[in-house]
């Protein structure tokens, strides 16, 4: 796919020569202290671990996990996966990010917009995903595919240092969304 700077960028599932980039993606996310629940740096045995895992659900089918290479380097990773019980195998939770410089292109919607197809031919009927509320962002490109703000939990982390933030007082609430199908 072409993104709105001419850079190209290519869509598919992880593997394990990834492990670097993957490393490198979300430590790069930690040290911006992007808007995300990580706030310490991903050790490689860390990595490593998540990777296998990862590759061990993609492989069995509980997960679809989906990355973005730009110039061969991954810079976006998500995944959706599907509820395990009789009362949720409907539902299942979004999580993505994408790295810094590849943000407003149009990487994002792209693959939030292949996530929500993947969702619906897996037979999900109701995608969730949780966004901290100072990341207006990644709402608006949510909200531009389809989800709905559902809820709002203010100041939800007892010590938002975890994040890179100092003080409890700007502690942001998370924003929950959700688009269901019929």
């Amino acid at each position: 796919m072409s993104l709105k700077d001419g850079r190209k960028a290519v869509l598919r599932t992880p593997k394990w020569e990834d492990l670097d980039d993957l490393l490198d993606l979300i430590n790069s996310l930690v040290e911006e202290k992007a808007d995300i629940i990580r706030g310490e740096k991903v050790t490689r045995k860390e990595e490593i671990d998540f990777l296998a895992s990862v590759l061990k659900r993609v492989e069995t089918k509980e997960e679809f996990f989906l990355i973005a290479e730009v110039g061969a380097k991954v810079v976006t990773s998500s995944e959706i996966g599907q509820g395990t019980g009789s009362y949720d195998s409907h539902v299942d939770m979004i999580s993505i990010v994408v790295k810094d410089g590849f943000r407003d292109v149009g990487l994002g919607t792209m693959m939030m917009k292949t996530l929500v197809e993947r969702g619906r031919s897996m037979g999900l009927k109701v995608l969730t995903l949780c966004a901290f509320s100072t990341n207006k962002r990644a709402i608006h490109v949510y909200e531009k595919v389809g989800f709905a703000r559902t809820g709002y939990i203010p100041k939800v982390l007892q010590e938002w240092q975890i994040c890179g933030r100092s003080s409890n007082d700007d502690a942001p609430g998370v924003d929950g969304l959700c688009q269901a199908s019929r």
